[in-house]
C-alpha cells in the first residue's frame, strides 16, 4: 500500500491552559492562554511544522474544547481521521504554570476523559497501513482498554512495514502512583509500571526518554543499569535525554559511560519552560530519523527543537517551522533567551501564523465597511442606523462568499459591533480598524486604552488594521510620532497573537511618484514594524508596484501580502488599477468599500431603499468587483504562462 503518511501518533490529547503570569503560584494565576496539548498531539503538530505528513489517533469530546482541538489540528496540517469524537466523555484538560526554571506546577483533569475512551475497535488497519512510522506514548499503556488499542496499532504497523517509536512520557499520577496534586512529579518507583512497560518494549524500533523515564522502564535508578535492562528486552535504538547535557543515542550494547553514546550539538539557551520540551525534542528527532539522517544530525535537530520549546510559553505554539529551524541552525544562538531574539521571533511568527489563524488567503476579496466618519456624515445617519446598515453589509458579503475561501470584510467595533461579532466563525477574513478616523498625527480608537490593553479582548481571528496618513516629506517629528504609535500597536498585536495590517495613503498628504510608497514601506521596516499585511492605494504604473514590492521583499520574505484599497474610485477606474496590480503575486486582492456601499448607504439612511434591496445591490456590486479582480488575475497569469 502507498505510504501517504510519515507518522501516526497515538495517545493523549488535551486543552492546555497555561498561566500567563510567570514566577507565581498556580493558585495565584489570574489569566491563562489556551493551547492544544498531550504528548502525541504535540508531536504530531511539531512534526507537521517540520514538513512531515503527520496524523494522530486520540479522542476528544463532542463539545467546544473537542472542536477546538480538531480545528487546531487541521490548521497545523495534521490528519484528523484518527480522532474519535466521543459523545459520552469530555475532552481532557490540563492547567499549567511556570513558577521558576525548576518548578512547573500542573493539574491533569483526565477522569474518564475522551482520549482514554480509545478501544481496539478505533484502530483501523487501512489507516495504520498508510504510515511509515507509528509512535505511542506511555500513558496509554496504563489502562487495559487503551493499552489494547496501542498494542493493536503497533502490531499492525509492524505487519505493514512501518517503524515504531515509544515516548516513555512517564507521568506517575496518570499511572495512579502519585496524587492529583503531584502532576509535576516525573518519577515515582513502581514495579508494576516497570513490568507493564517492559512487556511492550520489544515492539519498538526507537525508544526515547529522560534518565528518570529510563529508570522506570528499566527498573533501576542507576541510568546505565536501567538502559541495559531495557536493552535486554528490546533491540530498539535508545535515546536518553539528559537535560542541559543534551541527549545520547545507543544503537547497540550500552557502553560504560553515557558520554560514549552518539551525540549531537547542543545549544546554550535560557530555560524558561520545560513543559512540552520533550515533545519538541522528539519532533526534531523524528524529522531526522524519518528523513534518513544519521543520529548526530537527528539529535542536532532534536536539541534545537527542544531549545525552542524551553525558551517559549506553551508547548505546540513554541515549536519551529522547518524554515525557522534551518534559519536557527544556519545562524546560531544570538541571545540565550530565544523568545526575545527579534529576528528569530519574526521568522517564528511569520512561518507559523497560518497554523494559528488558518484560512486560505492566497486570494483576498475584501468588502471594507469599517468606515465611520463617512457614514456619520450622511444624511439620516445615527449610531444605531449605522450599526444596522453594517449588519446588512455583512449579509451581502456572506451572500457573495457563499462559504468559499478568499473572501473577507473590514468592520469596526465602535459602530459595527453587531456585524463584527456575527462575522466571527463565518470563515471570512476579518480586519478591524484601530485608527481614529482622519487623524494626523495618528490617533487610535479610545477602546484600545492608553496602553493598548483593549487588544486583549479581541477575537483571535481579528486582524488589527491601522491607517496612517503619511508621506516621505513629513517633518521628522511627525514621522517619529506616527512611527512610534504604529510600532507600539504592532508590538501589542504580537503580544496578543493578532495579525497586523498597515494601510498607508500618501496621496492624501502630498504628491506621489513611483518611489513614494516604496520609501514609506522602507521607513516602517526601519522603525521595526513588520506587518503581516499591507494595504496600499492603487498605483497606476508597474514601476510603482515593482518598487513597493521590492521594498517589502527585501525586508520580509514571509509577509502575507498586499491588498489594494479603493479610495471611492468608480468601478471602471478600479478595474484598470486591478489590471496593473494583479500582475504581481504579492498582491493578493482588494479591500474596497464605498464603491460598493456608498450610494446604497445614502439611499438607505434616508429611507429610499429597504433592507433586502440594499443587501442585493451591495452583493451585486461586490460580486462584480470580485469578477473584475478574478479576470485581471487570470489574464495576468495567462500572460506569463
Amino acid at each position: 500500500m502507498t505510504k501517504t503518511l510519515d507518522l501516526i501518533t497515538i495517545g493523549r490529547s488535551s486543552v492546555d491552559l497555561y498561566g500567563d503570569q510567570i514566577g507565581g503560584r498556580l493558585e495565584d494565576m489570574g489569566s491563562f492562554s489556551k493551547y492544544i496539548g498531550g504528548s502525541p498531539t504535540n508531536i504530531a503538530c511539531g512534526t507537521a511544522r517540520l514538513g512531515l505528513k503527520s496524523a494522530v489517533i486520540t479522542g476528544v469530546g463532542d463539545e467546544h474544547m473537542g472542536r477546538f482541538i480538531l480545528e487546531q489540528l487541521a490548521r497545523e496540517g495534521v490528519d484528523t481521521r484518527g480522532v474519535k469524537v466521543d459523545p459520552d466523555r469530555l475532552t481532557a484538560l490540563v492547567i499549567l504554570g511556570i513558577r521558576d526554571d525548576e518548578r512547573f506546577p500542573l493539574i491533569f483533569y483526565r477522569e474518564n476523559c475522551a482520549d482514554m475512551g480509545l478501544t481496539e475497535g478505533d484502530i483501523d488497519e487501512g489507516f495504520i497501513a498508510e504510515a511509515r512510522a507509528v509512535l505511542a506514548t506511555g500513558t496509554h499503556l496504563s489502562h487495559p482498554q487503551t493499552e489494547a488499542a496501542v498494542i493493536k496499532a503497533l502490531e499492525l504497523a509492524r505487519r505493514h512495514g512501518a517503524q515504531t517509536a515509544l515516548d516513555i512520557d512517564y507521568r506517575p499520577n496518570l499511572w495512579g502512583v502519585a496524587s492529583h496534586g503531584e502532576g509535576e512529579s516525573r518519577f515515582v518507583e513502581s514495579e508494576a509500571v516497570t513490568r507493564k512497560l517492559q512487556s511492550t518494549l520489544h515492539l519498538f524500533d526507537l525508544i526515547v526518554g529522560t534518565e528518570e523515564e529510563f529508570h522506570i522502564a528499566g527498573g533501576s535508578t542507576d541510568t546505565l543499569e536501567a538502559l541495559r535492562a531495557v536493552r535486554a528486552v528490546s533491540d530498539a535504538t535508545l535515546v536518553c535525554k539528559r537535560g542541559a547535557k543534551g541527549a545520547v543515542a545507543f544503537e547497540g550494547a550500552i557502553p560504560a559511560s553515557l558520554d560514549d553514546g552518539q551525540t549531537g550539538p547542543g545549544f546554550p539557551i535560557e530555560v524558561f519552560n520545560v513543559l512540552g520540551a520533550g515533545d519538541g525534542f522528539f519532533s526534531g528527532l523524528l524529522r531526522g530519523w524519518l528523513t534518513g539522517q544519521d543520529w548526530p544530525t537527528s539529535l542536532e535537530f532534536a536539541n534545537a527543537c527542544g531549545a525552542f520549546a524551553v525558551s517559549r510559553h506553551g508547548c505546540t505554539p513554541a515549536y519551529p517551522s522547518l524554515t525557522e529551524l534551518d534559519f536557527f541552525l544556519g545562524r546560531g544562538v544570538v541571545r540565550p533567551d530565544l523568545r526575545n531574539d527579534a529576528a528569530l521571533e519574526q521568522v517564528h511568527w511569520a512561518t507559523n501564523r497560518g497554523r494559528e489563524h488558518g484560512g486560505d488567503w492566497s486570494e483576498m476579496r475584501v468588502f471594507a465597511f469599517d468606515h465611520r466618519l463617512q457614514l456619520e456624515e450622511m444624511e439620516g445617519a445615527s449610531p444605531a442606523k449605522i450599526g444596522a446598515f453594517k449588519a446588512l453589509c455583512l449579509r451581502a458579503a456572506l451572500d457573495v462568499a457563499d462559504g468559499r475561501a478568499g473572501y473577507g470584510i473590514l468592520c469596526d467595533n465602535r459602530l459595527g459591533r453587531e456585524a463584527l461579532q456575527a462575522a466571527s466563525g463565518s470563515g471570512l477574513w476579518i480586519g478591524r480598524p484601530c485608527e481614529w478616523p482622519g487623524s494626523r498625527p495618528l490617533a487610535l480608537e479610545p477602546e484600545l486604552g492608553s496602553d493598548y490593553g483593549g487588544l486583549h479582548e479581541w477575537a483571535r481571528e481579528d486582524v488589527v488594521k491601522v491607517l496612517c496618513f503619511c508621506h516621505p516629506d513629513d517633518a521628522p517629528d511627525l514621522r517619529a510620532e506616527q512611527e512610534a504609535t504604529v510600532k507600539r500597536l504592532w508590538e501589542a498585536s504580537r503580544r496578543n497573537r493578532l495579525e497586523f495590517l498597515l494601510e498607508i495613503i500618501p496621496s492624501k498628504v502630498g504628491p506621489v511618484d513611483d518611489a513614494t510608497t516604496a520609501t514609506l514601506i522602507r521607513q516602517f521596516y526601519e522603525a521595526g514594524v513588520f506587518p503581516d499585511w499591507w494595504k496600499l492605494e492603487p498605483m497606476k504604473s508597474r514601476a510603482a508596484w515593482a518598487s513597493a514590492i521590492a521594498a517589502i521583499e527585501e525586508n520580509d520574505a514571509h509577509t502575507r501580502g498586499i491588498v489594494v484599497l479603493g479610495l471611492d474610485a468608480p468601478e471602471a477606474e478600479l478595474g484598470l488599477s486591478f489590471e496593473t496590480a494583479a500582475g504581481f503575486d504579492l498582491v493578493k486582492g482588494f479591500a474596497v468599500g464605498r464603491t460598493i456601499f456608498g450610494d446604497v448607504a445614502r439611499a438607505w439612511m434616508t429611507g429610499g431603499m429597504g433592507d433586502a434591496a440594499a443587501v442585493a445591490e451591495m452583493a451585486r456590486r461586490y460580486a462584480r468587483l470580485c469578477e473584475i479582480w478574478d479576470r485581471a488575475r487570470a489574464a495576468a497569469r495567462e500572460a506569463v504562462a
